[in-house]
């Protein structure tokens, strides 16, 4: 096995299990908050302070989910060292459009470090992604010859 091949395994697992804890922390504290907000009755501009428990339990559940299915791709692609599909490079692409999404809001509103966070998550995405389209390109480094290149070829003068 080449380095390439390697390094394309170990990012996919440390993104997929990145995911796996982060869709972890993210359902826990949606719980926190939907309990809270119907342990005080809380209610903002007259809503339901049933719904709006309900409306987060239900946004962790998705939000769990969602991540959980961009672990599971990317575990996919660790095992069977494959370039992901398209259904799952939209997930996962749609997944490190989010992570920067909310880092650049996350950093106002929760500091540094969990903008850190985030931008660790983005970028092990983004990596994830470029070193299987790189292998798809031919450039596999798996300790093969580089693919033909196509297009303009030196002249003598």
């Amino acid at each position: 096995m080449g380095v390439g091949v390697v390094l394309r395994r170990l990012v996919a697992a440390v993104a997929g299990i990145a995911l796996l804890a982060e869709a972890a922390v993210l359902v826990f504290v949606h719980i926190v908050l939907g309990r809270t907000t119907h342990n005080q009755s809380m209610s903002i501009a007259g809503m339901d302070p049933d719904v709006m428990s309900k409306a987060t339990y239900a946004m962790g559940a998705g939000m769990g989910a969602f991540l959980l299915l961009c672990a599971a791709l990317l575990a996919v692609a660790a095992i069977r060292d494959r370039a992901p599909g398209r259904f799952a490079r939209v997930v996962l692409v749609g997944a490190a459009v989010t992570h920067g999404l909310l880092g650049a809001i996350a950093v106002g509103l929760f500091g540094w470090i969990v903008f850190t966070a985030l931008m660790v998550m983005l970028c092990l995405l983004v990596l994830s992604l470029m070193l299987y389209a790189a292998k798809g390109a031919g450039g596999g480094g798996d300790g093969g010859a580089a693919a033909p290149q196509r297009g303009l070829t030196p002249t003598s003068p």
